[in-house]
């Protein structure tokens, strides 16, 4: 067993720290890089994605015949990491949710024609994209089989209709990836469809505020009265919705659980380079046992992430489906970042509180993450039953027999 990276993804992982070091972080200390969003503007955001695609550092999990690197999961879990070390690392290299598993989405099951007109551009960094498919109870969430917006077959066209919320980069987006009911079959009742943003049929009813910050395009709600897609833009074929979401959201969650990696040791950097200068009482923070048991904790919590996240990887470039891997990756991830974030507040006091460090930019986005892409209830209840099916074979190393990828 080999925990080294090939010779060539530790090249890059260098190489995405200096390229982050040098051209990202410096922008995090000047407040107009901060939209009203709290995210970097997109005038700033440009010049900084074109320095990316000149380092060769552009959209990782992307095909190399559309401007993409090509790269195995596990290079991705390696320098995903390394581009979090800034809170505008991901989107500098065009690898942030939701383009981030749109994109891998649509290089995995797209056509050619539809990798040609919906992918491409997205690979580019000419339009960001979104996917539609969280509703208002009683519609589905993180059980999709209650997904209650119809697309209605008429001649060779679907019409949409129903409703969508949480859309994460909605506002501004140009391409969308919505799934609507088109049976009442339980496993292939769902389908898959690509739009545009110009077509008619459809609207943004809102902008919903959350605790923020927020990623571009926000979080919306969306109101579809009467959506034509032709056929030609189903995504996979008919009633495919809950095996596209599958190929979509394991991996998706796993760049997540990357990203929050990069951002908890972030938060840990932050608070060890406060206490060691630091000085109360007669001595440095630094110097407190109490002190050093809770960054040791953060630390070794992160260790555990990087590890169940680096296994999640290896295993889906196996051909794997790694759901529980990724389950488990997602739980860890989402509370040691919130941990992370919390210990480095606390330990600067005051300072940690304050807008003078990204702690509390990150503090607030972390809280999200034990929600977003299935909360962490949901995935202990995917452990449980793997659990209970596969008794003491659920502590595999490998893909294993019969956990093929199916896709």
């Amino acid at each position: 067993m080999d925990f080294n990276l090939p010779p060539e993804v530790e090249d890059l992982r260098l190489k995405v720290r200096a390229f982050v070091e040098k051209e990202v972080l410096p922008l995090e200390n000047d407040s107009a890089s901060f939209s009203e969003h709290e995210n970097i503007p997109e005038e700033r955001l440009k010049p900084l994605r074109e320095k990316a695609k000149k380092a060769g550092l552009w959209a990782p999990q992307s095909p190399k015949e559309y401007g993409g690197m090509g790269l195995p999961m596990v290079a991705w879990a390696a320098i995903y990491e390394e581009a979090a070390r800034s809170l505008f690392g991901p989107l500098a290299m065009n690898c942030m949710a939701p383009d981030d598993g749109n994109m891998n989405l649509l290089r995995l099951v797209g056509t050619p024609a539809q990798k040609d007109k919906w992918l491409k551009p997205i690979v580019e960094g000419k339009v960001r994209s979104a996917f539609a498919m969280t509703e208002p109870a009683p519609g589905g969430g993180s059980d999709p089989t209650m997904i209650r917006t119809k697309a209605e077959k008429k001649g060779s066209k679907y019409i949409i209709t129903g409703r969508k919320w949480f859309i994460t980069g909605a506002d501004g987006a140009a391409h969308f990836i919505v799934i609507a009911r088109t049976s009442d079959d339980k496993r292939r009742g769902l389908t898959a469809f690509l739009f545009h943003k110009d077509q008619p049929g459809w609207r943004i009813v809102r902008r919903i505020g959350i605790l923020g910050p927020e990623e571009h395009g926000g979080h919306c709600e969306l109101e579809f009265t009467a959506l034509e897609v032709p056929e030609e833009n189903v995504l996979m074929n008919e009633g495919d919705a809950i095996k596209a979401m599958q190929i979509r959201l394991g991996p998706a969650r796993l760049t997540h659980c990357m990203r929050w990696t990069g951002w908890a040791k972030r938060c840990l950097e932050i608070a060890q380079d406060y206490v060691n200068e630091r000085e109360g009482f007669g001595i440095k923070l630094g110097d407190r046992e109490s002190v050093q048991i809770k960054l040791g904790e953060v630390a070794q919590q992160i260790q555990i992430s990087r590890l169940l996240t680096m296994h999640a990887a290896w295993m889906l470039d196996q051909g794997g489906r790694a759901r529980k891997e990724v389950s488990m990756a997602k739980v860890q991830v989402a509370q040691t970042l919130h941990n992370a974030a919390d210990v480095a507040i606390q330990l600067q006091g005051a300072r940690g509180f304050s807008k003078d460090t990204v702690v509390e930019w990150i503090y607030r986005m972390s809280r999200s993450a034990r929600i977003v892409d299935g909360a962490s209830e949901v995935h202990m209840m995917v452990l449980s039953n793997f659990l209970k099916k596969e008794g003491r074979d659920f502590w595999q190393w490998g893909p294993g027999e019969g956990r093929k990828n199916d896709r």
